[in-house]
């Protein structure tokens, strides 16, 4: 190691870690997960495996549930000091990045690990999605291409749900959207009733407020957040592989707002993946979600065959 990189090593924020490294601190973590149960946790085009979850996520389940425990033990600590009662807060964590970089994947496999370590049974996971505003209402404002920006969400709706369950309230609604019909499901939510940990996914949970607006934002209620990082020549090939599948797929459904894309021939639909990506992906890739990367906890950057090949940790 040069003194350059020795230096720029040392006054880094982040701890960085090879796979090796990072697999090697698992300890005698349990693999708690089955080989089936991967199978039906990940997502299309996201062929993580259980080598996978080994080298990556226990490690990092062994190390969200040290930082729960600890915050466990302050909240008690603290109560002691008051004299006061009441239930602990939910511990909340942030999963940010791309479309087509596994964030659904990498939520859902973590709320099954760690719904088994024996402090944090109750783990819950909701996404952003359910706060996009409805499609009618994009249209109306002309923002139907520009869905999944941050104009293009309930920014209110989404604070005032973090406030609530950050406050200990019960049985806080969030609302659900569907990526069949490409939309919120009005009239329909889901429960978040004091979970022990509550996994937040979303492409722009890192997001800041503009300049010079003094307001709440959606990290500020993170007491952990998790980038998924990937070189955007990758994400592209990613999208356009996820969009041909699905397009022998879920997009064969009548009621799919893609079905649309059925009839086009592979060439044409090919055509039209990479123009989605590149005129409305990319943009939000480059303009919104990649900059917030570095308020991360952690990143876990992927490499060409999906799997995560660096990682790095914040520094407390």
């Amino acid at each position: 190691m040069t003194v350059s990189e020795k230096v720029h090593t040392e006054l880094s924020p982040y701890h960085r870690f090879t796979r090796e490294q990072w697999a090697a601190l698992r300890a005698d973590t349990p693999l708690t997960l089955t080989a089936d149960e991967v199978v039906q946790l990940r997502s299309t085009n996201d062929p993580i495996s259980v080598a996978e979850v080994e080298a990556i996520y226990l490690p990092l389940s062994r190390l969200l549930a040290l930082y729960v425990a600890a915050t466990q033990g302050l909240f008690k600590a603290t109560q002691r000091f008051l004299g006061a009662d009441g239930s602990k807060t939910p511990y909340i964590i942030g999963v940010a990045g791309s479309v087509a970089v596994g964030k659904s994947t990498t939520s859902r496999i973590l709320t099954t690990l760690l719904s088994r370590w024996c402090n944090t049974p109750k783990v819950q996971l909701i996404t952003t999605d359910g706060f996009l505003l409805p499609n009618a209402v994009l249209e109306t404002l002309g923002l139907m291409d520009r869905k999944g920006f941050p104009e293009s969400y309930d920014g209110a709706a989404l604070l005032h749900f973090l406030s609530l369950v950050k406050a200990g309230k019960q049985s806080v609604s969030a609302p659900i959207y569907s990526h069949l019909v490409y939309d919120v499901l009005p009239y329909q939510h889901t429960i978040v009733d004091r979970p022990d940990i509550l996994i937040v996914e979303g492409l722009n949970v890192l997001q800041q407020p503009p300049p010079g607006r003094n307001t709440p934002f959606v990290s500020d209620f993170f007491d952990f957040s998790i980038y998924l990082d990937a070189d955007p020549s990758l994400l592209s090939t990613w999208y356009v592989e996820r969009f041909m599948r699905l397009r022998e797929t879920a997009f064969r459904d009548p009621r799919s707002y893609f079905n649309k894309y059925v009839t086009l021939s592979e060439e044409s639909a090919q055509s039209t993946a990479l123009d989605i990506w590149n005129r409305i992906n990319l943009r939000n890739l480059e303009d919104n979600i990649n900059p917030t990367k570095e308020r991360a906890s952690l990143l876990l950057t992927k490499g060409p065959n999906h799997q995560v090949d660096k990682v790095a940790l914040r520094k407390l």
